[in-house]
């Protein structure tokens, strides 16, 4: 998706990130890093990979680049790190990705969260990747299971979603959102958006039409999350956040998703095994499956706040719980 866009600022000139070439040290990996914007999640990404790489014995330098949700901006660097010669190059969120895949054809290219690697344009199936360059680590939740237990909670019959209309993870996240919904007999409504300065709008927009907030893996979502939350807490109606480290300081119900600083850790993993000599297209598109990888958080005052009683069994699984405004770690 979106390849035609891209191929279009392709021919748009730009005079950004035009300093010359550093030359890299004899027998050092030079890594460029291309992340969509600067939240939480992406951040941990990031940091784990660069966490796991230097705990190995690969010497590795990096190149960290922030596209601040700029597709134009996103091109920009790809371009960057071609003509640095980087040797492996990694985009964390789908644009940054998309992008490196469009300009670099004869480098590894790895992407780290990518919710649907598929519709995203990066690999042409999941039997064969092509195009043979590209690996990565998606990100894709079990979201009928955690719908399906944000549904049983809070008795939610109108769900609410936000999500960025340009963006291949949030509308690949919303079709399956409304899919589910339709076939458990629950009004889905949506709100579209462009940027992050249009999400707290969009969710007051549908407030009054939803008694239940859905914020899935969309990273322009998600770096508003803030001004979701505010419309949630006025309302009076329970947020689900799948993003559990956007989730601290806010006024969540239920938070269920990846702890990213892993995902950056099994990213870094992977690097390594490229780095290794294994071919990118051997490792292809991978998914976790693992339930460890998985963290569910409770925040107990906001279930007191809406009357929400959650069941023991649950809590007893909760990895974090928030309670009389204190964190507290389980797992």
């Amino acid at each position: 998706m979106k390849k035609l866009t891209f191929l279009l600022i392709l021919l748009i000139p730009t005079l950004l990130f035009s300093q010359p070439a550093q030359e890299t040290p004899q027998g050092e990996v030079a890594i460029g890093i291309s992340k969509m914007v600067a939240h939480p999640a992406l951040d941990a990404i990031e940091q784990g990979i660069q966490d796991y790489l230097n705990s190995t014995d690969i010497k590795a330098s990096f190149d960290l680049q922030n596209c601040n949700a700029e597709i134009g901006t996103a091109i920009a660097i790809a371009q960057k790190f071609k003509s640095d010669k980087k040797d492996l190059v990694i985009g964390i969120a789908t644009p940054p990705a998309q992008a490196l895949a469009q300009v670099i054809t004869d480098k590894p290219v790895v992407f780290g969260a990518i919710t649907d690697p598929l519709a995203a344009g990066l690999v042409a199936n999941y039997d064969r990747i092509e195009p043979t360059n590209i690996a990565g680590i998606s990100d894709l939740n079990p979201v009928e299971l955690q719908l399906d237990t944000f549904f049983s909670i809070t008795g939610v019959k109108r769900l609410g979603m936000i999500y960025t209309s340009g963006e291949a993870n949030g509308v690949a996240m919303m079709e399956l959102a409304r899919d589910i919904c339709k076939a458990r007999d629950i009004e889905f409504v949506a709100a579209a958006i462009s940027n992050s300065s249009e999400v707290k709008m969009a969710a007051q927009s549908i407030v009054g039409r939803i008694d239940g907030m859905y914020v899935a893996i969309d990273n322009t979502v998600v770096s508003a999350i803030a001004g979701v939350s505010d419309v949630c807490k006025k309302a009076g109606i329970p947020l689900f956040n799948t993003d559990t480290t956007s989730s601290e300081n806010i006024d969540f119900l239920m938070s269920w998703g990846f702890n990213y600083y892993t995902v950056g850790i099994e990213t870094g993993k992977l690097v390594e095994r490229i780095i290794n000599g294994e071919d990118p297209k051997d490792i292809g598109a991978v998914f976790f499956e693992d339930p460890t990888q998985f963290e569910l958080w409770f925040n107990l005052d906001v279930a007191k706040k809406l009357g929400i009683n959650i069941d023991e069994r649950l809590l007893s699984s909760a990895a974090v719980l928030f309670k009389d405004g204190k964190k507290i770690q389980r797992k």
